[in-house]
């Protein structure tokens, strides 16, 4: 179990450095006010009405790193500060979220993928861990000389779980990117941004986006551990 906590140490030492690096960015980009004076939460409903979307509501929801698009009821939905602030970093969220508006538009296929992924995601982010463990306590408890690699069919079974989320983990880095995409696409074409401002939102956006890598490569390290076990006693 050495390699796991190890995997596990190394991807939250990662994280919590991209992390630092993010909220950084995001708190220099927040002195950076915009001339044209628009707030994100009109900047976001700019950038609906742009791509022809009326049917999506922008609104305000508490706490920090709170903002997310909710298809279920079409609701741009921007934290505190970035719904009233008026500066690159709010302008860089406000943007994505409506990215995904726009995608949720189109029919963008890896959002309809993610979507459809989300209750299985639900089920295995919530068990994989119990079964992964339960299944290192089966395996060891019943090797014999008959068997000594022991029963792994409950291993086989947490690894394909976290196979699940892993995926899921993959399948949303495409999303979050073509997101952001969308996103400085349309503040450069439209002009809302001045090219100045436009280098913190890019910055802002490419920094975030890191996130989800981390989160990624993290997930799938801890799945090859999982699966290195579970082959490996196989062949013994």
């Amino acid at each position: 179990m050495s390699g796991y906590y190890l995997i596990i140490i190394v991807t939250m030492l990662v994280s919590w450095l991209v992390s630092s690096r993010l909220k950084s960015k995001f708190e220099h980009y927040s002195k950076v006010y915009l001339r044209n004076g628009m707030s994100g939460k009109e900047i976001a409903e700019k950038m609906l009405r742009d791509n022809g979307i009326y049917d999506v509501q922008v609104i305000s929801v508490p706490g920090q790193l709170t903002d997310h698009y909710n298809p279920a009821n079409k609701t741009v939905n921007l934290s505190e500060g970035v719904y009233m602030q008026r500066n690159a970093a709010a302008a860089a969220v406000a943007a994505h979220e409506c990215g995904h508006a726009v995608q949720h538009a189109v029919g963008y296929s890896m959002l309809q993928l993610r979507s459809k992924l989300v209750p299985m995601v639900n089920i295995s982010s919530t068990l994989s861990q119990f079964v992964l463990l339960a299944g290192i306590a089966v395996m060891v408890a019943s090797r014999s000389i008959q068997n000594p690699s022991g029963n792994t069919t409950v291993l086989a079974i947490g690894v394909l779980l976290f196979a699940v989320t892993t995926f899921f983990a993959f399948v949303t880095l495409p999303v979050e990117y073509d997101a952001s995409n969308r996103a400085m696409r349309w503040l450069k074409e439209s002009g809302t941004v001045t090219s100045e401002e436009f280098v913190g939102v890019q910055d802002s956006l490419r920094w975030a986006a890191r996130t989800y890598v981390v989160a990624a490569i993290g997930s799938l390290a801890q799945l090859l551990y999982w699966a290195s076990i579970l082959f490996g006693n196989r062949r013994n």
